[in-house]
């Protein structure tokens, strides 16, 4: 089991932890519904430093990324972040991602843990024209600030006008005293802030600094159980379990990011299915009756036939209600129509409802 550079500050505020994707990960604090709400209503500090990162360099960087990746990477300009994913050969995801253009022969991909070695090969593979590839997940920390109040807190610790940068862009300069430090308007929370990346012997001083320049707007360290409830409340995919390697982008309403504009794995068979209409769909659920969905809970018609499968679901704190995703068939996709959640055999009733959940 791997520990970030911060496993010891967690262990030493009491963090209960969990493996997760191979490494020792605080899951929760003080609670995951006291730091959900931290995160919705102030600010929230996660260690994500789990993430990986690859540098691509060269002449034919951007050339790479355009072929394996779904979204079209040349729209980018210096300081730009796109989200993307990686299609396979057979309809599905390898992975979703975040590409970063730091300039134009150098670009930054954050993957999931789960799929640094996997994502590295799969690239890697297609990398047929000399681009210089360095898989620093290693070495890198990244904290996610997140909060309505992030740009207060952090302000001091930098020059950057925080408050100004818009949503998906990033800038590299000093932060907390350090050099060279990423700092990005991207999250999975929906409730704004940043993630900010730096070398690893950092993070002790980064860590601290945060925690006192955050100080008057109550800044406190969360888990990956508020990060799981917050996504899902913005309908946020989550890879393993809404998207995975037999789920096409197309189906899980990521169409959106997958242009056809140009040529990238599988694009061909991905147009033909968005031209033919999809069977199944990636939805939101919203509970009628009391039960929790849970992944992988069937979902039923009201005449008791199967015509899907729960994705995620939890007890959304900020709704006071139980939600949930799944795949589900096409003709029952359509905002407010009834399905049933097979909860330990008994049918419970759901409505669909659109995303994001939390408005």
């Amino acid at each position: 089991m791997k520990n970030t550079a911060l496993t010891e500050k967690h262990i030493a505020l009491g963090a209960k932890m969990v493996p997760f994707a191979g490494y020792n990960m605080p899951v929760t604090y003080e609670g995951i519904n006291a730091e959900h709400a931290t995160v919705r209503n102030s600010v929230g500090v996660f260690d994500v430093s789990h993430m990986g990162e690859f540098i691509l360099k060269g002449e034919n960087a951007l050339d790479l990324i355009q072929r394996v990746t779904s979204n079209d990477a040349s729209k980018l300009f210096d300081g730009k972040v796109q989200y993307s994913c990686l299609p396979n050969k057979d309809g599905g995801i390898v992975d979703d991602l975040l590409v970063y253009r730091i300039d134009e022969k150098s670009y930054m991909l954050v993957v999931n843990a789960s799929n640094i070695e996997k994502d590295w090969n799969w690239i890697q593979q297609f990398n047929d024209k000399d681009v210089e590839m360095h898989n620093i997940s290693d070495k890198t920390s990244l904290l996610a600030i997140q909060g309505p109040k992030a740009a207060d807190a952090l302000q001091t610790l930098t020059d950057f006008d925080l408050a100004s940068m818009e949503y998906y862009t990033f800038v590299k300069g000093k932060f907390a005293g350090v050099d060279n430090v990423i700092i990005s308007a991207t999250g999975y929370t929906g409730a704004g802030g940043f993630e900010i990346y730096f070398d690893n012997e950092h993070a002790n001083k980064i860590w601290d600094a945060i925690f006192e320049a955050g100080k008057a707007n109550n800044i406190k360290p969360i888990g990956l159980g508020a990060r799981d409830t917050l996504r899902l409340e913005m309908g946020f995919c989550l890879y393993g379990n809404d998207i995975d390697d037999t789920t096409s982008p197309i189906e899980a309403g990521l169409g959106w990011i997958t242009k056809f504009t140009k040529s990238f794995t599988n694009s061909e068979a991905l147009l033909a299915q968005k031209e033919a209409g999809i069977q199944k769909k990636l939805v939101g659920f919203e509970m009628i009756d009391r039960g929790i969905p849970r992944h992988d809970y069937e979902i039923a018609d009201a005449e008791g036939n199967i015509i899907g499968k729960v994705t995620s679901g939890t007890q959304a704190p900020s709704l006071q209600k139980a939600i949930g995703m799944g795949y589900i068939a096409k003709d029952f996709s359509k905002e407010g129509t009834e399905v049933f959640i097979l909860i330990r055999n008994t049918p419970i009733k759901a409505k669909i409802v659109k995303f994001p959940f939390y408005k």
